[in-house]
């Protein structure tokens, strides 16, 4: 049985009204098409769906059961191009980000309050989790976006924006200050004890390729998951920290830390928002891109 679905919708529509004339006012067609479209559809059911009253018309039995199914998946249909309509006008609407504790501390976050200013209506999800994970998870369609930091390597499809520089320090405390102005070689790192981030990290990644370069290998004392835990190990005066400058330039402006010196600044690298080609995303994650590339 193929039945044109507008049938179903000026059968609902005359239904509810109780009125071929109502019906077609709300429709805005005209009661004779009414009338055509309800003929056609009875006779394409093999019944008839209305009977005729004196103030209009009113369901026959096999009509009362056939609207009883029509109303459900009709109302069900106008629900969902109303929720459609409301992620188009960002009244609702959900987006998924993947982003480290870094790139949320010293980038994202900002843009996610004002976002949530202007759109409270729009579930924000951050997956927290190291740059390769991030880079999984956009793979296999579970975030709409990733904010990364470098160096990582992505398949051809991802799209990559550097957005923010940040910059790799050694600090250390009071129980090292006869390290300080002093212009060091990345070689004296060998003989102080380190504390520095888990090697699944890009941040650990780079930092060991940096001193690779120079010939020098890095054996930690204490291998951490988060940087900010770091910088606290440093000021106890555990031992020399690796760490992007954001998260220790609190500790360093208050004395509680400072920076080691070396002959070779350890170059820059960027915090980077991560795209899919192939992955489909939200109006909402459209405009806070939109958002984040404008800055």
């Amino acid at each position: 049985m193929n039945i044109d679905l507008e049938y179903y919708r000026i059968f609902y529509h005359v239904a509810k009204a109780g009125s071929f004339t109502l019906a077609g006012e709300v429709l805005c067609i005209s009661q004779p098409a009414v009338s055509q479209a309800i003929k056609l559809l009875e006779t394409s059911l093999g019944s008839k769906l209305f009977i005729r009253i004196p103030k209009g018309v009113k369901l026959t039995p096999e009509g009362e059961v056939l609207f009883s199914y029509v109303q459900k998946g009709y109302e069900y249909i106008l629900l969902g191009e109303a929720k459609f309509q409301k992620m188009l006008d960002l009244e609702n609407g959900e987006i998924r980000i993947g982003a480290s504790d870094m790139t949320l501390q010293f980038y994202l976050l900002p843009y996610l309050e004002k976002f949530h200013e202007k759109f409270p209506g729009i579930k924000v999800t951050v997956t927290n989790a190291p740059t390769p994970d991030t880079l999984e998870f956009l793979y296999d369609g579970k975030i709409d976006f990733g904010i990364v930091s470098e160096p990582f390597e992505a398949k051809s499809e991802i799209e990559v924006y550097r957005v923010r520089e940040i910059q790799d320090i050694f600090v250390a405390g009071s129980r090292f200050k006869y390290l300080k102005g002093i212009t060091l070689k990345y070689k004296a790192l060998e003989e102080l004890p380190i504390i520095c981030l888990e090697h699944n990290t890009s941040s650990r990644k780079f930092i060991d390729g940096f001193l690779q370069e120079n010939n020098v290998v890095m054996k930690p004392e204490f291998e951490l998951a988060m940087s900010d835990i770091i910088v606290k190990f440093a000021v106890r005066n555990l031992g020399v920290a690796c760490v992007v400058r954001d998260f220790a330039k609190d500790a360093i402006v208050s004395g509680d830390l400072f920076e080691l010196q070396f002959e070779q600044e350890i170059p820059g690298r960027h915090f980077c928002i991560i795209t899919g080609n192939s992955n489909p995303i939200s109006t909402a994650a459209k405009e806070l891109l939109s958002m984040l590339k404008k800055q």
